[in-house]
């Protein structure tokens, strides 16, 4: 009797251990806890931490706006084909020389508005009173995304067919495309790049001498396209082939636009 007493009092101290583990090793997350536990990070160009980029800190005036930012428009022309001098030019124009509003609240150096941005964004007023644009958590972002807005747009696949240090065509045809509607915008970034010599930096790309930087720009030997212009009359006026013009200018159609630059005679361009 005292055996079957003992056993008993044994399995009951187990099935207890057991019903006592169940209930102790069980455990809810409250759900506000589960809450903030989500990641919500915005969905735009914050950098991973182990990128370990840092903003540059901008000089004032136009001449530390380029120093400030020419490495990043040289790298811009290397990897997408726009020159490094109109990027400067666009973005002195446009940033106010870096002193701007939204580059003060975005890093927006060039005012692109929001569009299909799902990443952060800021409301300023522009055309219209609270409009929205593009925020970037640091300036190269905004540079970049400068060029991904005009590589990817059909409107300005012209523009990437002329030459590489064609200033002068970038700068009449982004109007003609329809990036700015004041008559007086290529005028005022050639004046730009020609007051502060920021075709220079197109040509340390292209890897030209410096005695060559201004045969490009001092060139009288140029036409530029009007309304209803073809390559064979542009060709026929200058008494030259249409196959020689469009050597002369890098061309692989016969696609041209309104304000395009094109030079009617051969030179070396250094690269």
């Amino acid at each position: 009797m005292i055996r079957r007493i003992v056993l008993l009092f044994v399995i009951g101290l187990v099935l207890g251990s057991c019903g006592s583990s169940k209930r102790t090793t069980r455990k809810v997350t409250p759900k506000k806890e589960r809450e903030e536990r989500v990641d919500t990070r915005p969905n735009d160009d914050t950098p991973k931490e182990e990128e370990k980029v840092v903003n540059p800190v901008p000089k004032t005036g136009v001449d530390g706006y380029i120093e400030t930012y020419v490495d990043i428009a040289q790298e811009e022309m290397r990897q997408y084909g726009i020159p490094a001098s109109i990027t400067l030019a666009q973005g002195i124009l446009e940033s106010g020389a870096g002193d701007g509003e939204l580059v003060r609240k975005a890093n927006n150096h060039f005012g692109i508005k929001c569009h299909d941005w799902k990443g952060a964004r800021v409301y300023h007023d522009d055309d219209e009173k609270g409009e929205c644009f593009r925020k970037y958590s640091l300036a190269k972002y905004s540079f970049r995304d400068h060029s991904l807005f005009l590589t990817n747009r059909g409107r300005y696949s012209s523009l990437f067919k002329l030459p590489k240090d064609d200033y002068k065509g970038w700068a009449k045809g982004l109007r003609a495309a329809g990036y700015a509607t004041d008559k007086k915008y290529p005028d005022k970034l050639i004046s730009l790049i020609e007051r502060y010599k920021l075709y220079r930096y197109d040509g340390e790309v292209l890897g030209k001498k410096e005695k060559d930087f201004k045969k490009v720009t001092d060139r009288k030997n140029q036409h530029t396209v009007e309304k209803g212009e073809t390559l064979y009359r542009i060709a026929k006026k200058y008494k030259i082939t249409v196959e020689d013009l469009k050597k002369y200018n890098g061309l692989e159609s016969n696609e041209i636009f309104v304000g395009q630059v094109l030079y009617v005679e051969p030179f070396d361009r250094g690269y």
